[in-house]
């Protein structure tokens, strides 16, 4: 008699379930977008707008919270990327430029932010669309559709509003650290104050390593450093100092980790994941019991630089290697 399948069988842990909609519905219906008169400080960066030689095209709130926004066609000269924002792609730029010039048609405005400064005339920051505004320039666009937002706290929230391509490890970390930079000369606010832009405290540290060291593999100390680091509860100029010790812990357990590498290929070891499986040895959390208190960051890289120097690798073998994972040496 054959068996009887279960009605609801286990998924397995690679699949993941659709997250259903929420049960009630939210913000605004469609006719409601435009059924209100924009406050002053809307109607006034319209008026810029077209003072600066740009056509507003449309004055609404968006559907899921109604924050207003002005869809705008700006000079596109007058727009640049947000100066502490990663290089572009090339590669990504040519295959824009290709999309548009084939189809003949530029439909996915950037993001924009306008920044009044004493010392220039005005300027448009973009925080997402830096690859779409170098491929309209290259094209010979003399203007481009921006969706601008009234709030100048937008310029900073590169990593939320990216989705034109992602970002990874390295160009995250600097563009953290970059924002960081210039926020500490404009507020006194603290680390968590600027949660949503700095996304995770880790990369606060490891973009200071980076600056430091460009090469620096920053993946092989990701996994632990997102553990065992919180936002500062300081003014971000003393948190700056605190976070520039923790960088400098961290590059001298690399250079400690670094000559177990060397050890590990004199004794003709080769693997892409040399650094990673070190740093996976010495890590000290990899099987402290679930029940433990956490370990703070002073705590950790302590114990790691400590393992580090006792780390043998004469005890290490070809298999231990085999087994193991991680992120390729210097692929950030």
């Amino acid at each position: 008699m054959a068996e009887k399948k279960p009605k609801n069988p286990q998924l397995s842990k690679k699949t993941r379930r659709r997250r259903k909609p929420v049960g009630s519905s939210r913000g605004l219906a469609a006719g409601e977008l435009q059924a209100a008169a924009p406050p002053g400080a809307v109607a006034e960066l319209h008026q810029q707008i077209e003072s600066d030689g740009g056509r507003v095209l449309s004055v609404y709130r968006e559907p899921y919270s109604g924050q207003w926004l002005v869809l705008a066609a700006l000079p596109i000269e007058l727009v640049e990327p947000t100066p502490y924002q990663r290089n572009i792609s090339d590669t990504h730029v040519r295959k824009l430029e290709g999309v548009i010039g084939k189809i003949g048609r530029f439909l996915d405005p950037i993001i924009a932010v306008r920044i009044a400064k004493p010392d220039h005339a005005a300027k448009y920051w973009t925080p997402n669309g830096n690859h779409r505004l170098s491929a309209m320039r290259t094209l010979g666009a003399k203007s481009i559709i921006a969706i601008v937002v009234p709030e100048a706290s937008a310029a900073y929230q590169i990593l939320a509003l990216n989705t034109e391509k992602a970002h990874n490890l390295r160009e995250k970390a600097l563009e953290v650290i970059q924002m960081y930079r210039e926020l500490v000369q404009l507020d006194q606010v603290t680390e968590e104050t600027y949660a949503l832009e700095f996304e995770e405290p880790a990369l606060i540290t490891l973009g200071l390593c980076y600056e430091e060291r460009p090469r620096f593999s920053g993946g092989a100390y990701h996994p632990v450093l997102k553990r065992v680091e919180e936002f500062l509860q300081k003014p971000l100029h003393a948190a700056l100092s605190i976070r520039q010790q923790r960088a400098q812990t961290v590059l001298a357990l690399d250079d400690l980790i670094v000559k177990q590498v060397e050890a590990l290929k004199a004794k003709g070891l080769t693997s892409p994941y040399l650094k990673s499986f070190v740093v996976a040895r010495v890590n000290p959390i990899r099987f402290r019991p679930k029940d433990a208190p956490p370990l703070l960051f002073d705590d950790a890289l302590d114990r790691m630089t400590q393992a580090a120097a006792k780390f043998n690798p004469d005890k290490v073998k070809l298999d231990d290697l085999a087994k193991s994972g991680g992120v390729p040496d210097e692929v950030e």
